[in-house]
């Protein structure tokens, strides 16, 4: 992933990974908020200015992984194929994640991954950051759809079902993964309940937003 990268580059990648490394260490050693970002420069072997380079707060080390995906969903729906509508977009991307092993949607049984995500559901701050993260997925799709001609107040209707579908979805495969099921299993189910769920979701928005 690395090759073609100057040492320059390739040296900034090393740090991050280092920084990221060292925060889920202590983390979850000791809590998110027992740990100070001083604690992690020193553990990382770099100074607390850096690791304010790399990332703006505390809270980012955690979400930085989390908020990469914030426009996902209004990227598949604004790139989404000529004839295809805004459910099958979204549908059709979900399941390759599914497929994929992606820890955006809750089938990755990675120790970080699984770290990741007791520690955010443990720490109010990170809670609240997360919501934050999906409102800003809600409105992104919104201003997509809003670009398409629809009605602002339709647009929030349907961005609301399409999140709401998904984010359910998304929740239930993690709740079975922090039970302890591999990502293997929880996959092979995903996929079906994705499947239904979005079938409803079509019969509910049958012909809507289908690309010209």
């Amino acid at each position: 992933m690395t090759e073609g990268l100057g040492l320059r580059e390739r040296k900034k990648i090393q740090t991050r990974r280092r920084l990221l490394d060292e925060a889920m260490r202590l983390f979850g050693e000791r809590g998110f908020d027992q740990v100070s970002v001083a604690e992690i420069a020193e553990a990382a072997d770099v100074s607390k200015m850096t690791v304010f380079n790399y990332f703006d707060s505390k809270e980012d080390l955690v979400l930085a992984p989390m908020e990469q995906h914030i426009g996902d969903v209004a990227r598949v729906v604004r790139d989404r194929a000529s004839g295809e509508s805004v459910v099958a977009g979204v549908r059709r991307q979900f399941l390759a994640a599914v497929e994929s092993r992606d820890p955006a949607v809750g089938v990755s049984d990675s120790p970080v991954v699984l770290g990741l995500l007791r520690l955010i559901q443990q720490t109010p701050a990170l809670l609240t950051r997360a919501y934050a993260f999906l409102v800003r997925t809600d409105e992104l799709l919104i201003d997509v759809l809003v670009e398409e001609g629809e009605e602002p107040a339709v647009a929030r209707i349907v961005a609301a079902q399409l999140i709401g579908t998904r984010n359910a979805l998304i929740t239930e495969n993690q709740r079975r993964l922090l039970a302890g099921e591999s990502a293997d299993v929880v996959a092979a189910d995903a996929a079906v309940l994705a499947e239904r769920g979005f079938d409803l979701l079509e019969k509910g928005l049958s012909g809507f937003a289908t690309r010209a």
